[in-house]
């Protein structure tokens, strides 16, 4: 199965790298950039959560011209970035199986609207990766993967895609209702994200500290009435956020990276899209705004020299 991985921030560069080692047929298609470059010349150095280090070989195209035939496509541009980058590499991603492992709310639907919608699959991954320098990624948190077709039931070619995952060290289960899988992975991500970013911790912070457990519960409780309004089983989401929180510990949330690069976040398809549809259920989110619109507003002041790794 040859894999194409759509964007080489951390998170594409760490499965890029993953599924490359075990030997999986790898391409990441991704933007020029000094991180590709020094993928490209030198290898893609991955620290792995034992401290111990390898350099893994990893093919790089950035012109969609030249990129492969690819059996399957994994997303991992930012949310603001799906509809661009589906446009620019719509040649490699029409007749492949695509599957979003994105965060956040609306991935999925953007990637059928301009797609054939019985090749998306969507899920999620609780892993955690850290672009250290170019060419440079630490993986920072290992966590499940789950991974199902949006519309359909799931068949051969995603069980092959979740072996191949499997078989790179990235434990992936198939599962029935992806819907259930993003919203769950939202609500962890709405109580942690912001948090970190705006008070510049690492994710343990929010599990050490009182403030921060306060601040994890109330966004996480309140995004949950949402995603149950709309008819979604969320279980216990403060008590999963709290695990991820736990064992993604040393971790600087992608939003906290984000903000002190000066780059755009992923606030809209977050605490955004939360204050957005609980508005649509007639339901207070006045936390999820508040922390959007903190988030915006550190955004504004580190505009200068965004751009993507």
């Amino acid at each position: 199965m040859h894999v194409g991985v759509l964007g080489a921030g951390a998170m594409g560069s760490l499965f890029a790298g993953r599924l490359a080692a075990s030997g999986a047929e790898t391409t990441l298609l991704a933007h020029a950039s000094a991180h590709t470059a020094a993928i490209r010349d030198d290898g893609l150095r991955l620290g792995r959560p034992d401290g111990s280090r390898a350099t893994v070989g990893v093919d790089v195209v950035t012109d969609p011209a030249s990129a492969p035939d690819c059996d399957a496509v994994l997303v991992f541009v930012k949310s603001t970035d799906t509809a661009d980058a589906i446009e620019e590499w719509r040649p490699v991603l029409t007749d492949a199986t695509v599957a979003t492992l994105q965060n956040g709310l609306g991935n999925a639907a953007a990637l059928v609207a301009a797609l054939p919608e019985d090749g998306v699959l969507a899920g999620t991954t609780s892993h955690g990766a850290v672009v250290e320098e170019p060419g440079v990624v630490r993986h920072a948190g290992t966590g499940n993967t789950r991974l199902g077709r949006w519309d359909g039931p799931n068949d051969a070619p995603v069980e092959r895609l979740a072996a191949t995952l499997s078989s790179a060290g990235i434990d992936t289960a198939v599962v029935a209702d992806p819907r259930t899988a993003v919203w769950r992975k939202v609500l962890v991500n709405v109580g942690i994200n912001a948090a970190t970013a705006l008070a510049r911790v690492e994710n343990g912070a929010l599990v050490e500290r009182e403030s921060g457990e306060r601040l994890l519960r109330r966004a996480v409780s309140e995004a949950a009435r949402v995603a149950r309004a709309e008819g979604v089983a969320v279980g216990d989401p403060v008590a999963e956020t709290r695990r991820v929180a736990e064992r993604t510990a040393s971790n600087a949330s992608s939003m906290r990276q984000d903000l002190e690069r000066g780059r755009a976040t992923e606030v809209e398809a977050l605490h955004g899209a939360v204050v957005s549809r609980a508005s649509e259920q007639d339901l207070p989110a006045p936390v999820n705004r508040t922390l959007a619109d903190l988030v915006r507003l550190a955004e504004s002041q580190g505009s200068s020299g965004r751009g993507q790794p």
